[in-house]
């Protein structure tokens, strides 16, 4: 019994209890790059980057932002969790190339993840093997959020004025 309420625990820390998304994220033209230096694209996200080490936040960089964008969006999402968020954040500033391990650029915001904190959530699958799907995009306009938005109000925002996307994809397997 204890174990059953253990997993449950894990599983509500890290895959589920919170607002997931109803829809899918918006498609737009894929025209940006997002990559790590802390894996590659489709390869394994090391363990310092779940709830099974330190918790951290992977390093990014962006590449391709047009000179009419307005400013940017990053929705981290698991979809094998049925599109639990791990992490919104936007109103990020046009000239945005890189996100490291900690803060954000002046003015940008973080939204609500799924387990109903702000800000990013590691990786934690109950079992096996879940992928991670760390989707970046241009918008045309300003998105007119406060920080703490819903995961649902982001992608409703990002949907409105998507101009194009970027995804970096990566896979955490529990041990």
């Amino acid at each position: 019994m204890r174990r059953v309420a253990v997993a449950l625990l894990a599983c509500l820390a890290g895959c589920g209890g919170g607002d997931k998304l109803s829809s899918p994220p918006p498609s737009a033209p894929r025209q940006l790059t997002v990559t790590s230096p802390d894996f590659p694209a489709n390869g394994s996200i090391p363990a310092r980057f779940s709830c099974d080490g330190d918790k951290a936040r992977p390093a990014l960089r962006f590449a391709g932002v047009p000179a009419g964008a307005a400013e940017l969006a990053l929705i981290v999402v698991d979809p094998d969790a049925g599109g639990f968020v791990h992490w919104t954040a936007y109103a990020l500033p046009p000239d945005t190339r890189a996100l490291g391990a900690t803060g954000l650029p002046a003015g940008a915001r973080e939204g609500e993840n799924s387990t109903g904190g702000m800000g990013w959530t590691p990786p934690c699958p109950p079992n096996g093997s879940h992928r991670y799907e760390f989707r970046l995009y241009w918008l045309k306009r300003p998105n007119g959020l406060d920080a703490g938005a819903k995961p649902d109000d982001v992608i409703a925002a990002v949907r409105a004025s998507a101009g194009g996307s970027g995804l970096l994809a990566g896979v955490y397997q529990r041990r």
